[in-house]
């Protein structure tokens, strides 16, 4: 699904919104509200097939475990009770968070809160720099990785 929003670029390089009922002047770009940063970076070559598969396996992984706040119910119970692994919703969530924290682990000190912020939180690279401290276009180096370790640790070819 795409939710397009045009955004302007100010000389830091910031985006902004375009407020409604005008255009954007000077630089602007259009932004999918919709795809994630780790996809955003697939698109555009620049991660690997091998390291956005192990980024997508930890965020699997997050969303199961639920470890994020819940603003709504949860739909996923079956009615019939039964499940598709033969593990109940519990057990399913449970083993969730210990291949999440494993996965973590896996990429070490350092590397864990980039892949956190990124693939789990969904900010972008430069938002994720910033609240690092760390200097600008270095995130995705890093990352590059965080995502390495990450696909030896699923020992994905």
């Amino acid at each position: 699904m795409r939710e397009l929003v045009e955004r302007t670029i100010d000389a830091n390089g910031q985006q902004r919104p375009v407020p409604p009922g005008r255009r954007a002047g000077g630089r602007s770009v259009t932004v999918n509200l919709r795809e994630s940063p780790l996809a955003w970076l697939t698109a555009r070559g620049l991660v690997t097939a091998r390291q956005a598969e192990a980024g997508e396996r930890l965020r699997a992984d997050y969303e199961t475990a639920a470890i994020a706040p819940s603003v709504t119910m949860r739909w996923e119970a079956r009615v019939d009770g039964g499940s598709r692994d033969g593990l109940s919703a519990g057990e399913r969530q449970l083993a969730a968070k210990r291949r999440f924290d494993a996965g973590v682990a896996a990429a070490g000190r350092g590397l864990s809160d980039i892949l956190w912020r990124v693939i789990c939180a969904g900010e972008a690279l430069p938002a994720a720099e910033r609240e690092l401290g760390w200097p600008a276009r270095s995130g995705r180096l890093v990352l590059g990785l965080a995502l390495d370790r990450l696909a030896d640790h699923y020992r994905l070819p």
